[in-house]
């Protein structure tokens, strides 16, 4: 088993982490969603109508480019509403469950490329370059895999994975068949992960040594012209548990953290489970709280009154932003102000202690200044300040020389909460990946 040691990175320690890996089995959600957002690059088509009735694995909606990728319903009920919003965006596809959560059998005893069209879970995985749903029909070079994440306040993935962990075997076998080259997986230091057929390197450092991208660019970096898949362990499963049982199973173990949790613990439930069912009981005070599905860095905010979001394995609930007339602001002189530099005194005392963090970004938008602060958190072969400025002035050909097919915007995150220009990294990233895929089709 090879090893890869990074240099580059910052932990970020917040309070609010697990301290138990028991799951408690929650409720059954009174509704589930479907967020079109949750799978970039496809446009949807319907083919529920509202009142409708769906079983559990049955398609909502498809691809208007690529009919072939599906978008499934995660239990069987009733299509209650298709929420738009401007233009007629889909916003969510909402689901009044009848309480059948067994999805209907797939014929795997055929392409494996079509069984994962027709079962879902093709929407699960990532493509890059552009960081994408995959397009069908193109073999990717190699297909990375990350059986862990180093992101603040992350669950433990061998804990997510629960008895799932028996099916890793058949998926590395499915998707052995579907890429020309390797299946890598990604492992942390002490981690075992055994899968057959698939190269396995450890990875030691701070976040983002968690990031598929960052551990492709330091496996075999994609270059131009070059397809590779991405997923995380859970995705792996589950495509071995389809393979296994002829079925997608659309349970989830999802980690509720973060300073505003009363009792941070591993809830089981359905992907797309409404967050009043997943969250209740759970929160110190909703009024003075922000929802985020997923990590502080990559997440997606939510409202108490909509649903768990179909990728993420992970909520945290940090403080609103309820200090916005602070005496001093940033000059404040409090012993417990956090600062990955050494602006506040609280690295005298270490930056491994977990600390307070609120919603606020405590700055404004300013001119880029060359400093470095990108490269010590993008622990990849690419000099991300001027990616981010050939991004910016629309430079397509500096983007291609400056390695933009291999990133992504969630690679960009800790070097977004490091940047003292306040600058929106990870949209400025989303925003010329798209522009480039338009150029290039």
């Amino acid at each position: 088993m090879a090893t890869v040691r990074l240099k580059k990175g910052f932990d970020i320690h917040l309070i609010g982490s697990i301290n138990a890996n028991d799951i408690v089995e929650i409720g059954k959600p009174g509704s589930v969603a479907v967020v079109p957002d949750d799978f970039h690059g496809i446009i949807p088509r319907m083919e529920k109508k509202e009142g409708e009735h769906v079983n559990a694995g049955e398609p909502l909606y498809h691809d208007k480019n690529y009919e072939t990728i599906k978008v499934v319903a995660p239990v069987s009920g009733t299509v209650k509403e298709v929420r738009r919003g401007e233009r007629r965006h889909i916003d969510a596809i909402i689901i009044a469950p009848d309480g059948d959560t067994d999805a209907v059998a797939i014929d795997t005893k055929r392409d494996a490329m079509d069984v994962l069209l027709e079962s879902g879970l093709w929407v699960m995985l990532r493509q890059r370059p552009y960081d994408v749903v995959p397009v069908p029909g193109i073999r990717p070079r190699d297909v990375f895999v990350t059986a862990f994440d180093s992101a603040p306040l992350a669950p433990d993935l061998d804990v997510v994975l629960g008895d799932k962990r028996q099916y890793i075997a058949k998926g590395v076998e499915v998707l052995n068949k579907l890429t020309d080259g390797k299946v890598h997986i990604g492992v942390r230091e002490g981690q075992n992960i055994d899968a057959p057929g698939a190269e396995v390197t450890t990875f030691e450092g701070p976040h983002p040594a968690g990031n598929t991208g960052v551990q492709a660019a330091n496996i075999a970096p994609v270059n131009k012209g070059e397809t590779v898949w991405t997923l995380d362990i859970v995705t792996l499963a589950r495509i071995g548990e389809l393979f296994t049982t002829s079925k997608v199973s659309h349970d989830t173990v999802v980690a509720i953290t973060g300073e505003m949790v009363q009792q941070p613990r591993y809830v089981k439930t359905v992907m797309g489970a409404d967050m009043e069912t997943v969250m209740k009981n759970e929160l110190t005070n909703v009024a003075k709280s922000r929802i985020i599905c997923g990590n502080v860095l990559t997440g997606v905010k939510v409202n108490a009154d909509q649903w768990l979001r179909a990728p993420y394995r992970h909520i945290t609930v940090i403080p609103e932003n309820n200090k916005p007339d602070e005496f001093m602001g940033w000059a404040s002189i409090n012993p417990n102000r956090f600062s990955i530099y050494r602006t506040f005194t609280t690295w005298l005392g270490g930056l491994k202690k977990p600390v307070s963090m609120d919603s606020r970004i405590k700055g404004g938008e300013r001119a880029i200044v060359r400093t470095g602060e990108y490269d010590a958190m993008l622990p990849m072969d690419i000099y991300g300040e001027f990616l981010i400025k050939a991004i910016i002035s629309g430079d397509i050909d500096k983007m291609e020389q400056l390695g933009i097919y291999e990133v992504a915007p969630e690679d960009f995150a800790l070097a977004e909460f490091a940047d003292t220009s306040k600058l929106e990294l990870q949209r400025i990233v989303r925003e010329g990946l798209d522009k480039l895929r338009a150029e290039m089709s």
